[in-house]
């Protein structure tokens, strides 16, 4: 009975350690930003990172200024201009209606983290591309849009961007002639042109221009368990593939940091990832590089193309290393051929589109996320077992108390 008692005891005893175990918590990381960067490796980029980084790979973003003072954003940007004619000549103060979008997007694309913190702060999806900085003036009365996109397309490719990012969309399936000469002279000069498709909330129903363009990657959007985003516009067969556009955190003006939703998010993810096929293959043409992207893309639940996804969802480790025969055209089309064919019926619109920047919900602070907040009462609880657990053993192998009996005398 003895014996049975003690193995009793430290079974029970075993099982109270046990239960300490699972309520101490585990060291939780210290920066609730960089703990939200779940496209980081859910779509394959951490281990994309192993090969290719975007290293001297110059990708411009044509949008409201990039703040370069950022620390996630620290020597990132190596040039840049305005446009709009309301900011400064290197295209480095945010102007415009909601310009902090720049910045936002910049960092998804070629953040650097934290130069103080490794562990801390964005890491874009290319973060050792650089970035060129092209500011324009979203929602100005009296200020041009398609004028502004024109000529900053124009100044990337002259300056060396393999890679331009649109975050915007003019909320119109159409687009001015002036932006034809543009286009095409990125496309001749082998630039990949990336575009977000637009979101519904901001009246863009169907996929709009620039995201129509032929040969413009279109991203549509997907939320965090990459199901089909239901603000991302998908009414219209262009687009090319799909990316994380909800919950996502980023650099915001002033060493901030913000989390937004939309398809203006999901076109850097998607630009920083063309960066790394660029760079990890710098003599592979414009054409071959976006056949990557979508030839590598992932199915969901389809087997060639879809109307909500296009030819997939990103897989940046696949783009990289799936092997496929050389094309000799873009897979997305032809601009030239479309003009040729099209643009007599499509006479250049006499007033200007709206150009907007495709945000779906407000941006929001930072705050802790769950886990760290329940990490507040997990010490309490795992101290308050410790201290049962030492009671529970020094009752129970503490020397037996002798009873009355034991002191006779002999």
């Amino acid at each position: 009975m003895v014996a049975e008692s003690v193995r009793m005891r430290k079974i029970v005893a075993s099982a109270l350690v046990a239960l300490l175990v699972a309520l101490v918590p585990q060291a939780a990381s210290a920066d609730p930003v960089r703990d939200r960067q779940y496209w980081l490796n859910d779509y394959g980029f951490t281990k994309a990172w192993e090969q290719s980084q975007g290293a001297g790979i110059k990708v411009a973003v044509i949008d409201t200024g990039i703040d370069a003072s950022h620390p996630a954003l620290e020597g990132a940007v190596v040039g840049g201009i305005d446009v709009s004619g309301l900011g400064t000549p290197d295209g480095l103060t945010p102007v415009g209606q909601n310009n902090y979008h720049g910045t936002m997007v910049a960092s998804l694309i070629a953040g650097r983290g934290n130069p103080e913190d490794d562990g801390a702060g964005i890491l874009g999806t290319a973060p050792k591309a650089q970035l060129l900085s092209v500011s324009m003036a979203f929602g100005v009365e009296g200020v041009d849009t398609d004028s502004q996109i024109a000529k900053g397309i124009i100044w990337a490719v002259d300056n060396g961007a393999r890679v331009i990012n649109l975050s915007l969309t003019r909320n119109s399936v159409s687009w001015p002639e002036s932006w034809d000469e543009a286009f095409l002279y990125a496309f001749e000069n082998d630039v990949v042109i990336v575009a977000a498709v637009g979101n519904r909330v901001d009246g863009t129903e169907q996929v709009s221009a620039p995201a129509t363009i032929p040969g413009v990657i279109a991203v549509a959007g997907v939320d965090i368990n990459a199901n089909a985003s239901e603000l991302s516009s998908t009414s219209g067969f262009t687009i090319g593939v799909t990316a994380p556009s909800e919950e996502l955190v980023a650099a915001y003006p002033g060493g901030e940091y913000r989390i937004w939703s939309g398809t203006s998010g999901a076109a850097p993810i998607v630009s920083g990832m063309v960066a790394l096929i660029r760079s990890l293959y710098p003599d592979m043409d414009a054409a071959n590089v976006v056949n990557r992207v979508i030839q590598s893309a992932t199915k969901n639940g389809f087997e060639n193309y879809s109307s909500a996804y296009g030819y997939g969802l990103i897989d940046a480790e696949a783009a990289l290393n799936i092997e496929l025969p050389n094309v000799n055209e873009n897979p997305l089309g032809s601009l030239s051929e479309w003009i040729r064919l099209y643009r007599k019926q499509a006479p250049e619109e006499v007033n200007p589109g709206e150009i907007v920047t495709p945000i779906d919900t407000p941006v929001t602070e930072i705050v802790a996320p769950a886990s760290f907040e329940q990490s507040l009462w997990l010490p309490f609880a795992g101290y308050a077992g410790l201290g049962l657990l030492a009671t529970f053993l020094y009752l129970a192998f503490r020397p037996k108390a002798r009873g009355p009996g034991s002191h006779k005398r002999k």
